[in-house]
């Protein structure tokens, strides 16, 4: 109702007052997509129906992932309840995975994101006061903080739930790694990208149809990941350009292929795939201030000034120290940026999890490594005297 009513004052017309008193159940966007995925599974034959009323209550309700995902199949954790067992349950190996998962997902919380986020928040507060490369650098610490901030209850929510036996949907893989949009969809929020692809962008005919048939389902189905995450324009314009941007790269895929065949260009060198991914990370994250901006007109403004307001001297003068964190802080987050981009890379070239890799090395390593990042929550978390707890990004959606 307030998006319409902002359209309504456009036109002059008077505002619709209705007075919402509306208590929200904890986690409804997320269950309510696994029961949808769960009805139209069995309706379509892909899964078979669950006549055990308190299994299918555990499977929508399971507690790990009820808040903010990932967003379960009954193909997936509904299969696995029907095949729980104390002993597969009850596995040593499995518990200490799950703690080191979730001690993961602790560090990302507590040393990165809930720092990082007085960044983000300074910059989008006020972006009258900065220019080019200040509102980049604000642009950036967000789009670090929603992974951060994202991954990192996922990892909580998957150690929590291996921890008791069963295995969720990975939500991340290393999706800032990706070298095209489509790719990062693929890595970034898996559960719920898979979801609309299954449930909204196949049921419309998906890429069995026309050309701009298919371009209209992509559109369509990023727009409505958009308004899941409020009905906010600011949302529907973040929906809308990670369409658009998917349907560039297909109608630019041959140019490019073409432009590379004529100028030798070695499309598998550590040069050219380096350069797209830092491309798909600028577009990326140039959709993110709509997501974080409270409204499409600041989100504009931010744009607006990050472009015509050129600060160079930034960058040498001490002022990238004066977005909220002192000096200490900042070293701190670097610190915890090195040791995100060293995981990552880790995962991205081994393709395994930090809890598989580090269950891999040598003892002596592995306990300084956990040592380590207990030490870091406890001694760095972004917490204590004078701190407001940031909740996680996801639990307003």
């Amino acid at each position: 109702m307030d998006s319409i009513n902002v359209v309504l004052a456009k036109f002059r017309i008077a505002p619709v007052e209705i007075e919402w008193n509306i208590a929200l159940p904890i986690g409804i966007s997320f269950y309510t997509l696994t029961a949808l995925g769960y009805l139209i599974d069995v309706y379509r034959g892909k899964s078979e129906a669950e006549h055990n009323f308190l299994r299918y209550a555990l499977f929508v309700s399971f507690f790990p992932q009820i808040l903010s995902g990932p967003i379960e199949r009954s193909t997936n954790l509904l299969r696995q309840l029907r095949d729980s067992s104390i002993k597969r349950n009850w596995n040593t190996e499995r518990i200490v995975s799950g703690f080191i998962t979730m001690l993961w997902g602790f560090f990302l919380k507590l040393v990165i994101a809930d720092r990082i986020a007085v960044i983000a928040d300074t910059t989008f507060g006020s972006p009258e006061c900065y220019g080019t490369f200040g509102l980049v650098f604000g642009a950036v610490s967000y789009g670090i903080q929603i992974y951060c901030d994202f991954s990192s209850y996922s990892l909580i929510a998957l150690g929590a739930a291996k921890t008791l036996g069963f295995d969720l949907i990975n939500n991340f893989e290393t999706p800032y790694f990706a070298q095209s949009v489509t790719e990062f969809w693929r890595r970034w929020h898996i559960s719920l990208s898979t979801w609309l692809r299954d449930y909204v962008y196949i049921s419309m005919g998906g890429n069995r149809c026309s050309k701009w048939r298919q371009y209209w389902n992509i559109l369509v189905t990023f727009m409505v990941s958009g308004l899941w995450h409020g009905a906010n324009w600011t949302f529907l314009v973040w929906g809308a350009l990670h369409g658009i941007y998917q349907i560039l790269e297909k109608e630019l895929r041959p140019i490019i292929r073409k432009i590379n065949g004529y100028c030798h260009t070695k499309t598998a060198s550590f040069g050219y795939r380096f350069a797209k991914a830092i491309a798909t990370f600028a577009l990326v994250d140039f959709a993110w201030i709509f997501f974080r901006a409270d409204s499409v007109r600041q989100a504009l403004y931010y744009i607006k000034r990050m472009f015509r307001y050129v600060d160079g001297w930034s960058l040498f003068d001490g002022s990238l120290y004066t977005f909220g964190l002192d000096v200490q802080e900042i070293h701190i987050l670097l610190i915890g940026l090195a040791c995100l981009f060293i995981v990552d890379l880790v995962q991205y070239l081994k393709r395994k999890k930090i809890a598989e890799a580090l269950q891999e090395q040598w003892i002596i390593f592995r306990w300084c490594v956990l040592i380590c990042l207990v030490i870091g929550c406890i001694v760095f978390g972004y917490y204590g005297q004078g701190f407001e707890s940031a909740q996680f990004i996801y639990l307003q959606f």
